[in-house]
């Protein structure tokens, strides 16, 4: 699908969205730009990403839809081709961000380059986002298994046992999602002083401005991002530790059980002999002797772990 926007009476942009083999020839031919295929915008190096001939700009940023469904979240590159009188947007996914540039844009007069800042402040906005949501969930977790959770009393071994893998796999959600906001962060701490090296001779002061400020903004949340996979990472080996520590009192439990055991089942081992030699066998309250001797045995080893605080 092919959307042109007017600003000023002239073609400023033109977005393809999901666009057809057919329709990106079409657009290079109309438009005299080189538009790459899908393919070319998914390479991972940097100089296919980046790219400056003829003045005009070629570059690739993989961007994640962050649907609201419970499918996966898939990194989808998201291309421009710049120049100082035209941008085009080469998108393979619907980005719910892209209507709201749109409206943004039509509010008055804008170049090219404008409309570029447009769409760069929009991703660097949905990206603070993002992370402000990791954050809140990875607090969310930190109150779970350090403040609440965990200081409970749990009888439900089971239970105990599901909530720490619960909480094992949305970290680990967590942290692809993280990944691909690292990913897309990456590319824009590049982007940025790429186009502002070579673009220097034809972009306008406020422009320059603007991606001075996106720069830093870009800086400034790689280095939350780095703070958040710390973050992730400590959640992660508390986790680990929390259920390596279940495991071990569940161990702990079975050796006091198997431990205190042991003493009743040697008495009544002794005394199911059936020796006629065996004095309390003609004893009148010998029965009673040789329970109350089984639970004694039974209870001393108890009180034992008990005073050691095993249990």
């Amino acid at each position: 699908m092919l959307q042109v926007h007017q600003s000023g009476g002239k073609v400023v942009w033109v977005d393809l969205c999901e666009p057809t083999p057919e329709e990106l020839a079409r657009a290079s031919e109309q438009f005299g730009l080189q538009v790459p295929p899908r393919a070319e915008l998914e390479e991972i190096e940097f100089s296919s990403r980046l790219q400056y001939e003829d003045g005009a700009f070629t570059i690739s940023v993989p961007v994640t839809p962050h649907l609201d469904d419970d499918t996966a979240d898939e990194t989808s590159p998201l291309g421009f081709v710049l120049t100082k009188d035209l941008l085009i947007t080469i998108r393979f996914a619907h980005l719910h961000t892209f209507p709201a540039i749109a409206k943004r844009v039509d509010r008055r007069t804008r170049s090219a380059p404008d409309v570029f800042l447009v769409i760069l402040e929009a991703l660097v906005d949905y990206g603070a986002d993002r992370l402000e949501e990791l954050r809140a969930e990875a607090l969310s977790i930190s109150n779970r298994i350090f403040h609440k959770e965990m200081k409970r009393p749990h009888k439900n071994v089971a239970r105990t046992n599901l909530m720490l893998k619960a909480t094992m796999v949305q970290i680990g959600d967590m942290g692809e999602r993280l990944s691909h906001i690292r990913d897309t962060l990456l590319v824009l701490q590049r982007a940025v002083p790429f186009v502002t090296e070579h673009g220097d001779g034809w972009l306008e002061e406020a422009v320059k401005a603007r991606l001075k400020t996106v720069g830093s903004d870009v800086q400034s949340l790689n280095d939350y991002e780095v703070h958040l996979t710390d973050k992730l990472q400590f959640l992660l080996d508390a986790t680990l530790g929390f259920i390596n520590n279940e495991q071990n009192d569940l161990f702990k439990v079975l050796t006091v059980a198997s431990v205190v055991g042991i003493p009743p089942v040697l008495v009544a081992g002794i005394y199911g002999m059936n020796f006629h030699d065996m004095p309390e066998l003609s004893w009148p309250y010998g029965y009673a002797w040789g329970l109350g001797l089984i639970v004694i045995s039974g209870v001393i080893p108890a009180v034992w772990f008990k005073r050691r605080g095993w249990w």
